[in-house]
């Protein structure tokens, strides 16, 4: 006689959806995959000859590769809005549907250097965002940052470390505030690591016109404030790498450098904006034969224009020209941001800089996951994590976006 128990053992797994092709998974790819979607979760993924009895309501046969929903440290904004720019949380949810249905399932807002009251109200409508699921976190870019490096950062705002500042806008942030930019020579540089390390966000170095001796000074103290029983990464980053930093001289190596120096240690994780405008397609292939294993996160830095046609745009106070897909401050030469979404700057990384796809993937998707401390439930096809994928024909386009489960429109 069977008894219950027996047959429930037996009884086939039953799955909403069952998505089947190469797939790339944390070890590597895998030609014959198996991804296995119940209600918002990934139950399990491996080779498809392996995979346990199910029964699916529904199968995707994809000739492309399934990819991780990529996850963005570093977005201003998308669909003609900006989040420094915008005035309500409904606003703000046009740019995350933008890089959403180009398969960022997870994205960062980040803001710009503002006034104190500006930047209040911003964290308060992304704080309504994250807590609704719709982004996964907040960065701050500025306000302590270099004037002589500040880049598309108004300079009339910028100011000097202010621990108090930092503790408002966690506060405000009510725990969604996962990174700010920091200049490591700004007064009041080191009180601020420390703030950040106590609300739980992970310092992000850069807009510097600091020496090396100061980005090395400053990312070992970055390292000794943070602790991962505050959720977050252990380690700090580097704010888009080379981006925003005094440039390289043989007798002055700068920040950069010394950056990417700490990265090769596995003692920081760099920002690359490989989108080949911020970036030639060679200092992006150096920087991933430098740096150690998953110390890479590829970001857009992308503000309202991305997904957008050319013309004028506004990031925070100041007025943006885009021009053949570039963008740069009115009546100057000063890059102000990206216009790309992520998976075309996997697309780049991959196509012109000749890295690795499952280092492409891996530095937008399970890095990125690890410093906002999510590893857990995003940046990954690993059983337990949200489901959240992306299908993509030979050429990294998008075919088909899952967010926990569901299609995204578009």
């Amino acid at each position: 006689m069977t008894t219950a128990a027996s047959s429930d053992r037996t009884a086939p797994l039953a799955v909403d959806l069952a998505l089947h092709g190469t797939t790339v998974l944390e070890q590597g790819v895998l030609p014959d995959g198996l991804v296995l979607i119940s209600g918002a979760d990934v139950v399990w993924s491996g080779p498809a000859s392996h995979a346990p009895e199910h029964a699916a309501a529904e199968e995707i046969a994809h000739d492309g590769l399934i990819l991780p929903g990529l996850v963005d440290l570093h977005c201003h904004g998308g669909g003609g809005v900006s989040f420094p720019d915008s005035t309500s949380p409904e606003e703000m949810l046009t740019a995350v549907r933008e890089h959403r249905r180009h398969g960022t399932t997870s994205l960062v807002a980040s803001l710009v250097t503002a006034e104190a009251e500006t930047l209040r109200a911003r964290v308060a409508d992304l704080a309504q965002l994250a807590d609704d699921g719709e982004i996964a976190a907040i960065h701050l870019e500025g306000p302590f940052v270099s004037v002589a490096r500040c880049g598309a950062q108004n300079p009339e705002h910028i100011i000097g470390g202010d621990a108090d500042l930092v503790r408002e806008l966690a506060a405000i942030a009510g725990g969604s505030l996962a990174t700010m930019t920091v200049a490591p020579e700004v007064d009041g540089a080191d009180p601020v690591l420390e703030a950040l390390a106590e609300v739980g966000a992970v310092p992000s170095l850069g807009h510097t016109d600091g020496s090396s001796e100061q980005m090395t000074r400053a990312v070992a103290t970055a390292r000794a404030e943070l602790r991962r029983e505050h959720g977050r990464s252990p380690l700090p980053t580097a704010t888009h790498l080379f981006n925003g930093m005094r440039p390289i001289h043989h007798r002055d190596p700068g920040p950069a450098f010394a950056a990417l120096d700490a990265a090769a240690r596995g003692e920081l994780v760099v920002e690359v904006i490989a989108d080949g405008v911020h970036l030639d397609r060679r200092t992006v292939a150096h920087i991933f034969s430098v740096a150690a294993q998953d110390t890479v996160a590829l970001v857009t830095d992308a503000m309202a224009a991305a997904g957008m046609p050319d013309g004028q745009y506004r990031l925070g106070a100041l007025d943006v020209t885009v021009d053949a897909g570039i963008a740069t401050l009115t009546g100057g030469s000063s890059i102000a941001g990206g216009t790309a979404h992520l998976l075309e700057v996997v697309r780049f990384a991959v196509f012109e800089a000749g890295v690795d796809l499952v280092s492409a993937v891996r530095a937008a998707t399970t890095v990125p996951a690890r410093v906002l401390g999510q590893e857990d439930r995003i940046g990954s096809l690993e059983p337990g994590r949200r489901a959240d994928a992306v299908l993509v024909d030979a050429d990294l386009r998008p075919v088909t976006v899952l967010r926990a489960g569901q299609r995204v429109e578009g």
